[in-house]
């Protein structure tokens, strides 16, 4: 009987503690979130073509993103005080993006960086005349 009260009891204190893991992760995720929806987490944005392993774009700044229901990436930038600007990001089976949360940097906070790779986007096209 003392033996299955301890595995009981073992078994209790292991669910805790692993409740208790997720619980913390799962919070810390919230407030990044929440942060980063408040304009308060300094974001890279790069978006990649799958197939040809070519970065097409890149963002930084402070941004909120979401996904739109005709497969766009909502990105959402402050500049200013009161000033926002919003991009769409057009998203299909060969593009893909990775969002990265980087330290805040000394630079304004209100700093926004777009780079657009035209020679990845636009491809090359020979015209032969005869």
């Amino acid at each position: 009987m003392k033996k299955r009260k301890a595995t009981l009891l073992s078994m209790a204190v292991m669910i805790c503690i692993s409740v208790t893991g997720c619980s913390t992760a799962n919070t810390v995720n919230h407030n990044l979130s929440k942060e980063a929806n408040e304009f308060n987490v300094y974001r890279k944005i790069t978006v990649t073509n799958a197939r040809t392993d070519t970065v097409m774009l890149e963002a930084e700044g402070y941004m909120s993103i979401s996904n739109s229901s005709s497969s766009e990436l909502v990105v959402t930038i402050k500049t200013g005080e009161d000033d926002y600007y919003k991009d769409y990001i057009y998203l299909n089976e060969w593009t893909c993006y990775v969002v990265e949360q980087l330290e805040p940097t000394s630079t304004d906070k209100y700093h926004y960086e777009l780079t657009i790779y035209p020679e990845r986007v636009i491809p090359s096209v020979t015209i032969e005349t005869e």
